[in-house]
């Protein structure tokens, strides 16, 4: 029996892609699969070790990662007219977006998608990164002038007092017409082609297995939600959880490589053939 490590991010939206092994539903035969947590930017950097079998990664780190992992096709979110939240404190002077040039923002690490977008759309600013559960807290505390917030934080930053500047999904969006790559999975390369073929088969099958029995699935989700309730929990989930999950497709094939590529030609990651595991 081969033991294929899983890593993910301890969300509600990773977590119910990973209900199908969670709930046994989802089995290979000589295999079996252990589940590991990680916040991304974590596992970005564990990946770079090639620590996991199996992981979630920001599309931002694949390049650094292209040499150890293939990405699978399925398991990704992308925000599709919708994703990570530039924010200011209610009292803060900026009004737009442009107005944080050379401005201190707080980020949710330095590889993830989220800070790469940023930095398409506003290439002057001063990027502190930092776990992404203390950006809104910095920007409140006045230690830095805006916060980039991811997860939860999309929903709730209005209620907790936060102006939002500028939606990077929808940004993105109006400017490419693709919806905005921001976590995909990837298996790595040196597991035998057979198994890599039934972990890319697998995976998806976890994923289906949760959306056919959504609501028990989203029981277990709600043990990493941080908070939420559980319709908030639930809309979380369904906007980072659904066809673009399932399966890529050309489109979002054409997404992550115009996001990578775009990022590539202002030097901000190296360039990489963005390749994938097919199943």
């Amino acid at each position: 029996m081969r033991t294929i490590r899983v890593a993910h991010s301890p969300d509600s939206d990773d977590a119910f892609m990973y209900y199908g092994f969670a709930s046994g539903a989802v089995r290979v035969e000589g295999l079996t699969f252990e589940q590991a947590l990680s916040d991304i930017e974590s596992a970005n950097h564990a990946a770079g070790d090639g620590r996991y079998d199996v992981t979630a990664i920001s599309a931002a780190a694949y390049p650094f990662l292209a040499g150890r992992y293939l990405l699978l096709d399925s398991g990704a979110s992308f925000g599709d007219g919708y994703g990570p939240r530039v924010v200011v404190p209610a009292a803060s002077p900026a009004v737009r977006v442009d107005d944080l040039a050379g401005k201190r923002v707080a980020t949710p690490g330095v590889r993830t998608s989220a800070a790469l977008a940023l930095r398409l759309r506003l290439p002057e600013h001063e990027a502190v990164a930092m776990d992404f559960k203390e950006v809104g807290p910095a920007a409140r505390r006045g230690e830095v002038d805006a916060a980039l917030v991811i997860h939860e934080g999309q929903l709730t930053a209005e209620e907790e007092g936060f102006r939002v500047l500028l939606d990077l999904g929808a940004d993105w969006k109006a400017r490419t017409g693709l919806p905005l790559p921001l976590g995909l999975n990837a298996v790595k390369r040196d597991l035998p082609a057979e198994v890599r073929l039934s972990v890319a088969r697998a995976w998806a099958a976890s994923i289906e297995h949760a959306l056919a029995h959504r609501r028990e699935a989203l029981d277990y989700a709600m043990s990493f939600a941080r908070g939420l309730d559980r319709g908030r929990a639930d809309t979380f989930v369904g906007m980072y959880v659904n066809d673009w999950t399932r399966g890529l497709g050309s489109v979002g094939r054409r997404a992550v490589e115009l996001f990578l590529g775009e990022a590539a030609s202002r030097g901000l990651v190296p360039p990489a053939r963005v390749e994938f595991q097919e199943r």
